[in-house]
């Protein structure tokens, strides 16, 4: 189980959040302690009915910043609690760490496949004094821990790993509720994967079925960047109107997603992170003797996802990899100049241009570190924090520009205007 503990200073907020699922009938009040009345018998008058059993405690003390606590439980997919036992983990946990005698409301969450309960509550006690947070992660996970084994829950190692791993599935059109599963999807891989561009994070996407664009403009004559997504089939085709970041989450538009590559391309440098599948990559382009449906099956079968950009005549111009167990995404020419865009033309179209796959691996750098090649590579890429300078690669973008302008030579010379 996972506990997820939220400060903040509108009681108002946490309670119609809460209160706006219950009205969608995607949520349900199943306890509540030190309540005014019995709020789940006045669906009428239940906003206001829990607004006031905090009052007093709020009223106590003006000094605290953040008053209000909003906390979540979250149970592993895999498990079965009633209502009931709902209730009594809730009751346990606030309990455990020390709030168990506060006014607070339990809702259970039915949103999502994973039923979960949100509890909100307050900081400040009747008298004002202020209860204590010291140690509060510590003494939260210990609670968890010892809830997981009363109530025979799985449990968890990895808590973001155990938040996000339900919404790391492909978008289904099916599935109804286009804007939820987009949603779900881009928060959850924006939080948990690494990538260093924008044209990265794009073909991460790419792999859930969603498509990302950003998109210009001038509004009152002021020009803006924006990003929108939308969701697609299996070939990339949309199935759906765009739909604006903006309405998933200011973080997830341009300035969001700027930071966040700035970010990540801080901490590669720094070497805080660094690719560890060279040799995955290598071992595929010698085994798939020059077939290309054969060199991505075999990553697939290492969870590693292969992403490759063509022009109308199918020239590669661009190759990304989604090392899923890491959760990194790699340009090719990222790994090196043996996995660039040119080394896959060569090796899928023009097989015979090689020399012969059984004298030799590629260079996979794995024992010399990076080459000074590699590290001029990060130097350029780090004045990142211009979404465009950090699209495809430059080596990229240079040979999309040069088969752009043979594909106009060749339609001039046929008098195509």
């Amino acid at each position: 189980m996972v506990a997820k503990i939220n400060r903040g200073v509108s009681l108002y907020g946490a309670v119609i959040y809460n209160q706006r699922k219950v009205d969608e009938s995607t949520a349900r009040i199943i306890t509540g302690n030190r309540m005014i009345t019995d709020i789940t018998g006045n669906p009428h008058n239940v906003m206001q009915q829990t607004l006031w059993a905090f009052d007093s405690y709020l009223a106590a003390n003006r000094n605290t910043e953040k008053p209000v606590l909003h906390i979540s439980l979250n149970p592993s997919v895999d498990d079965r609690l009633t209502d009931g036992q709902f209730a009594e983990l809730a009751r346990e946990y606030m309990q455990k760490m020390g709030y168990g005698d506060q006014p607070y409301i339990v809702y259970l969450h039915e949103d999502i496949d994973r039923r979960h309960v949100h509890i909100i509550s307050t900081c400040v006690k009747e008298n004002g004094e202020k209860i204590s947070d010291a140690y509060e992660w510590n003494r939260s996970m210990k609670a968890c821990r010892e809830l997981e084994r009363k109530f025979g829950l799985k449990q968890v190692e990895n808590k973001r790993k155990e938040l996000l791993e339900p919404y790391l599935k492909k978008a289904d059109y099916q599935s109804g509720d286009v804007k939820k599963q987009v949603s779900n999807i881009v928060k959850s891989v924006f939080g948990s994967y690494r990538f260093q561009s924008f044209g990265e994070y794009s073909a991460l996407l790419s792999c859930f079925n969603i498509e990302t664009k950003q998109v210009k403009g001038e509004f009152d004559g002021v020009p803006y960047n924006g990003i929108v997504y939308t969701m697609t089939d299996d070939t990339g085709k949309p199935l759906c109107t765009p739909i604006k970041s903006s309405l998933i989450g200011k973080r997830y538009g341009y300035e969001g997603l700027e930071k966040r590559i700035g970010y990540n391309v801080r901490e590669y440098k720094a070497k805080k992170w660094q690719p560890k599948i060279r040799n995955e990559v290598a071992l595929a382009m010698h085994g798939c003797r020059g077939d290309r449906e054969i060199f991505v099956r075999l990553l697939a079968g290492k969870g590693i996802d292969t992403v490759f950009r063509e022009n109308d005549e199918g020239r590669i111009y661009g190759a990304t990899f989604i090392d899923h167990k890491n959760r990194e995404v790699y340009n090719g020419s990222r790994l090196g100049k043996e996995f660039s865009a040119n080394a896959f033309e060569r090796l899928f179209n023009n097989p015979d241009s090689i020399p012969d796959l059984d004298a030799h691996m590629p260079d996979t750098g794995l024992q010399r570190g990076f080459s000074s090649d590699m590290e001029s590579a990060i130097e350029q890429a780090f004045g990142i924090f211009n979404l465009e300078a950090n699209g495809p690669d430059p080596q990229e973008e240079a040979l999309a520009r040069k088969l752009q302008r043979k594909k106009k030579k060749k339609r001039r010379s046929r008098g195509i205007s």
